[in-house]
């Protein structure tokens, strides 16, 4: 049977190891791991650094980090009653993009292994959309600084990084086999029946160009116009969304479902004119990176987006952000209040409204239109 991860829309029974999120089971891990809660308090927070417990008295704390060769690895700080090769230690080391597991005591490895052939499409993209980010991470960084800055057709900057990052995130997802679209690339052409890749290697160049976060790493696998795994890898704080179409969603190993609320995200103002949104939002948000506003939907931080009021969207800045939400179980309508479709084509703009669900939606188009 294909593992997925542990992602589940309910929460972990007891008995199973999951990531602790609250104040008490930090508590409760503290104790397993003869430890201070104090010292384990960060790990609420930091995507980077994480505590697994189940309830009863096994707990890990859990680091990533990069090795001296250059490959991310998950590191097992502490430990009680969790094996270093445990299934959930391991799935969230695939999460993270991580080569290998290491015992940070006794530098004791397991290489980290992904779905083999014989798995879903959907748990291999994943695995490889995941082991891309790690690597893009590497690429530019190394690419910062380096090459001259020049500007798009669409007035959006373009940098040495993006290629960089092209070429990183290409060479993974390559292995799967499928067709891959990728805004730094001219569109090959995709067979309507074929499932098919589209990345944005570097979102939020703006951003990334300015070091002000975020930028992330977004790709999708869509499948007759659905989006139906998606991962964003947010590369200023670490962050990680990914999800599957019927299994569910979680942001650092943690599961999430959008929720209805006061907060409206936008890619950005239009120009010379106000943001049209429902009168119940109270707060407008741009963070220069769409890939993570849409996954801001995805887990709730804010109730829906939309760019309905200016010329629209490339594909490739939505779709892995979309492939998030709608496994979520969030909804996603062109202006017309139909579900949105996705065509293999990073040139045409696309416009749409997200939120928590199709009546969210519904009301955000009504308030725009």
């Amino acid at each position: 049977m294909a593992e997925h991860w542990f992602l589940r829309r309910r929460p972990v029974p007891d008995g199973e190891l999951r990531v602790a999120v609250s104040g008490a089971e930090i508590r409760e891990a503290a104790l397993s791991l003869g430890m201070s809660p104090e010292a384990l308090a960060p790990a609420v927070h930091d995507p980077r650094l994480r505590v697994l417990v189940d309830g009863g008295q096994a707990a890990a704390l859990v680091r990533r980090q990069w090795h001296p060769e250059g490959f991310a690895e998950a590191v097992v700080l502490r430990r009680s009653g969790v094996p270093l090769e445990h299934p959930a230690v391991r799935a969230l080391a695939m999460g993270w993009g991580c080569a290998q597991v290491r015992h940070g005591s006794t530098d004791r490895c397991r290489a980290v292994v992904g779905p083999g052939e014989g798995s879903a499409l959907a748990d291999r993209f994943r695995y490889l959309a995941a082991l891309a980010a790690s690597r893009v991470e590497i690429a530019v960084g190394l690419a910062r600084d380096s090459g001259e800055e020049r500007t798009k057709d669409d007035g959006s900057p373009s940098l040495a990084a993006d290629e960089a990052a092209h070429a990183a995130a290409v060479d993974v997802l390559g292995a799967l086999g499928v067709t891959v679209l990728s805004e730094e690339r001219r569109d090959s052409p995709v067979t309507a029946s074929d499932p098919w890749i589209v990345l944005d290697p570097l979102d939020g160049t703006g951003n990334f160009s300015a070091g002000m976060p975020p930028w992330a790493f977004s790709a999708a696998l869509v499948h007759d116009g659905v989006p139906v795994a998606g991962l964003v890898a947010d590369l200023a704080s670490g962050r990680r969304w990914t999800g599957v179409h019927g299994i569910g969603a979680e942001r650092d190993g943690v599961p999430i479902a959008p929720r209805p609320g006061s907060t409206v995200v936008v890619p950005s103002g239009p120009s010379g004119q106000t943001v049209a949104v429902p009168s119940t939002v109270r707060r407008i948000r741009v963070t220069g990176c769409t890939a993570v506003d849409l996954c801001l939907v995805a887990d709730g931080a804010a109730a829906a987006w939309h760019d309905l009021d200016r010329s629209g969207t490339h594909v490739h800045d939505v779709a892995g952000g979309l492939g998030v939400l709608l496994a979520a179980g969030g909804a996603a309508l062109d202006p017309a209040g139909r579900p949105l479709r996705l065509e293999p084509d990073t040139e045409a703009k696309i416009r749409f409204a997200a939120a928590s669900s199709t009546s969210e939606a519904e009301a955000l188009i009504r308030a725009v239109g």
